[in-house]
């Protein structure tokens, strides 16, 4: 569907859509002027758009922090993630990743396109950590030095069981979650949330990229790297590339839908997480991408799309989603929707129709139970049915946004 399709189809977010480019263009504006701290936030806009966008609206020196932490990270996922290195080079620098952030003279070359710079000059990411805080110094080295551990264990290992899955997921997200509670509690907003929680804020985050990633992972050249436990796909299939086949669309979608179902157990955490936070802008932080997550996990259940191709929320839904969430009760409203959108397309035949029932109606009456439900909010799955002078406001406000830009 085109943009300007989407925009009549649903022209209630039309208004976000404008609001998230202005917010962009405004962000460009803003880059500081130093080369480290420059590089920093415009790579950050390069490898995380919406990321970028939430970030900004942290207090200065937190901002710094996170957006720090987020490339060291991001860096250290490159180096995993790049299938061409060998084994006997990337389980070293993995190990060691924590110590070169202290080296303002560290890069390694790989990766691709955006990551590829990233790393050839990771040199001034490390410029700019070493003009943090030192408690945001300390908080970075330790998760990096327990997550690049934990990614150079799982370079020789396969992810067999639920339990190695769950492993895996803590050493990549669980961590970040764990990382980003200790950086806002060092930055005096909020009280430091428990290990379990914030480790559930990373991995239902996780588990969803998994899930949505299968065809990106099973398709990596030169050699795949697949996080789908064996525990669960085994249960559908003798070899896990086998679902990218058509022949195998009912087995590919159980599985899938197991694997969703399985994410779900986290969702109540997360919400239990997000309701304590006192600071607004961390609170937007933090709940956006949850939000992105259980919507993701609604569109991908039951959607054979995935193994095709790439299942994503349309852009000016997820533009509505950064513009509208303010408080718990938009977080409570979303996921209520989400989940109720998941639990239509729940069929009696699947193997787990019975469980995943029981996690979402879960999740519905944690929303439920809060006392701040409102389901008025995003309305992402009803039938639009939109009169004339509706449309004709969609084009009024296109014409003057691309006379805007025009001018600039």
């Amino acid at each position: 569907m085109g943009m300007l399709a989407a925009m009549v189809t649903h022209p209630d977010e039309v208004y976000p859509m404008v609001k998230l480019k202005l917010a962009s263009d405004r962000i460009r504006r803003q880059i500081p002027a130093e080369p480290h701290w420059s590089f920093s936030y415009s790579m950050l806009q390069k490898v995380s758009r919406s990321f970028a966008l939430v970030i900004q609206q942290l207090e200065p020196q937190l901002r710094d922090a996170v957006c720090v932490f987020y490339l060291v990270l991001r860096a250290l996922d490159t180096v995993e993630d790049d299938t061409s290195i060998p084994s006997d080079i990337k389980v070293p620098i993995l190990q060691n990743f924590y110590l070169h952030i202290y080296d303002r003279k560290w890069h390694f070359s790989c990766g691709a396109k955006d990551y590829k710079i990233l790393m050839d000059k990771f040199h001034l990411v490390s410029t700019a950590f070493l003009e943090l805080d030192k408690s945001y110094q300390e908080a970075i080295e330790d998760i990096t030095r327990r997550m690049g551990a934990g990614m150079a264990k799982f370079i020789c290992k396969e992810v067999e069981s639920i339990d190695d899955y769950d492993e895996y997921c803590h050493y990549v997200a669980g961590l970040v979650g764990l990382g980003l509670s200790k950086l806002f509690h060092a930055s005096g907003s909020e009280e430091l949330a428990s290990d379990n929680l914030s480790n559930s804020m990373g991995l239902f985050l996780q588990k969803t990229n998994i899930i949505r990633d299968y065809l990106e992972d099973i398709n990596e050249i030169p050699k795949s790297r697949m996080f789908w436990p064996r525990q669960i796909w085994s249960k559908y299939a003798d070899k896990l590339e086998g679902f990218k086949n058509a022949e195998n669309s009912t087995k590919a979608v159980e599985c899938l839908n197991d694997l969703v179902t399985n994410a779900l157990i986290h969702a109540e955490d997360c919400l239990q997480y997000m309701s304590a936070l006192k600071d607004l802008a961390i609170f937007r932080f933090c709940a956006i991408p949850q939000i992105m997550a259980i919507g993701t996990l609604a569109l991908c259940y039951n959607n054979v799309e995935v193994f095709r191709g790439v299942v994503k929320m349309r852009r000016g839904l997820t533009a509505k989603i950064i513009d509208q969430t303010n408080s718990m009760s938009d977080v409570y409203g979303a996921f209520y929707e989400f989940s109720s959108l998941l639990k239509s397309k729940i069929d009696d035949n699947d193997p787990n129709a019975k469980l995943t029932r029981k996690h979402v109606e879960a999740i519905q009456k944690a929303c439920g139970s809060s006392g701040l439900l409102d389901t008025r909010g995003l309305r992402m799955h009803e039938s639009n049915r939109h009169t004339s002078l509706l449309i004709m406001v969609v084009f009024l406000l296109l014409a003057l946004l691309l006379s805007f830009l025009s001018h600039k």
